[in-house]
């Protein structure tokens, strides 16, 4: 896809360049229930080094812990921090209250539960530059700081788990891409497209990302950027996250037919094989008739998450042993909510 260079607000750079040549930066920051993880985050941000102008917009839902507190902290002690509200909580509001506060031509997306790697924010403008992309992402880097972390993480990296996206190996290849994670923004791209679409709680970065495209926008990937990101420390948590997920990507094909594909329809089908599978074989053994081989197929699932388990290299003991449920979580609650989507009032609210 040639570069669209229609968008390109900035001036010419280079490592030599004096900081009047490089573009501002604003990154926002939407965050929810992120005590453990705020912190760290904005320091990881604000300690970059970028050469231009750079300013921390947190948009702070409401949350159960001490976010909104450590948010004032760091928007007090620390220069260019800045805190805007977002009563409604959801991540796409968040985003735009933050873009609508926004002073610079680039926009960086940041996540309170993650931190950018070095120098992300000066290459990350490099490439913008270099590709005439109107997005360019990286790496998800998923780490984990407990042994159900550490599984969570690694499911994500593996194909077995969430690992399709090129944006979940630090070896896929630098090139165009159909979305990336988080993402760097065109500020003027951004705001032609809209921002963020509201409707959408989730999957809002691969809706954006294909109306930038379908604008005539380059997205752009490199392993050179990439984000440290810590999954869900929780079963339940992972269960909630993935089974919102599976319905809001629904509601993405149920938009744009075009964009299913085997990998958003493989959860499905095996909730669906393994629900029916087992039911014909619980009938089958009442009547000790031959559809009890319908358990084959739970059974065969199971064999299957338990030798992929064994794959992951490096992992701990106790990782090790959440693997197989991390896997579970990931395809079933996935592919429930994929099965149940959004009701009517959903999609009216």
């Amino acid at each position: 896809m040639p570069a669209d260079r229609g968008h390109d607000t900035m001036s010419p750079m280079s490592q030599e360049s004096d900081r009047s040549t490089w573009p501002g930066i604003s990154v926002v920051m939407p965050v929810v229930n992120e005590e453990p993880y705020l912190a760290d985050a904005v320091e990881r941000i604000i300690t970059q080094g970028y050469p231009g102008d750079l300013e921390l917009i947190i948009a702070v839902g409401p949350s159960r812990d001490r976010t909104a507190e450590i948010a004032a902290e760091l928007a007090a002690t620390r220069p260019g921090v800045v805190v805007v509200d977002n009563p409604v909580g959801k991540t796409p509001h968040g985003l735009n209250r933050a873009i609508a506060r926004a002073q610079h031509p680039v926009i960086v997306r940041a996540d309170g539960h993650g931190e950018l790697g070095p120098d992300y924010l000066t290459t990350a403008v490099e490439l913008l530059e270099r590709t005439g992309a109107v997005n360019v992402g990286g790496v998800m880097d998923a780490r984990g700081r407990t042994g159900f972390q550490e599984a969570a993480a690694a499911a994500y990296t593996s194909r077995l788990g969430l690992g399709g996206g090129a944006f979940h190996h630090e070896d896929s290849p630098e090139g165009p891409a159909e979305t990336v994670f988080l993402g760097v923004f065109r500020a003027e791209a951004l705001r032609e497209v809209g921002g963020f679409d509201e409707d959408f709680h989730r999957a809002q970065d691969w809706e954006l990302n294909l109306r930038l495209r379908r604008a005539g926008g380059l997205i752009w990937f490199s392993p050179r950027l990439t984000v440290r990101y810590y999954p869900r420390s929780s079963p339940a948590a992972l269960a909630r996250q993935f089974y919102l997920t599976g319905k809001w990507r629904r509601e993405v094909i149920r938009r744009h037919p075009e964009t299913a594909s085997l990998r958003y329809l493989a959860p499905p089908v095996a909730v669906i094989g393994i629900a029916t599978g087992t039911a014909v074989g619980l009938a089958g053994l009442v009547g000790r008739h031959w559809t009890r081989l319908g358990l084959l197929a739970p059974l065969l699932y199971v064999l299957g998450v338990l030798a992929g388990s064994t794959l992951p290299k490096g992992l701990s003991p106790q990782a090790r042993a959440w693997l197989p449920a991390v896997y579970a979580i990931m395809h079933l609650c996935w592919g429930a909510g994929f099965l149940v989507g959004l009701s009517d009032a959903q999609r009216r609210a």
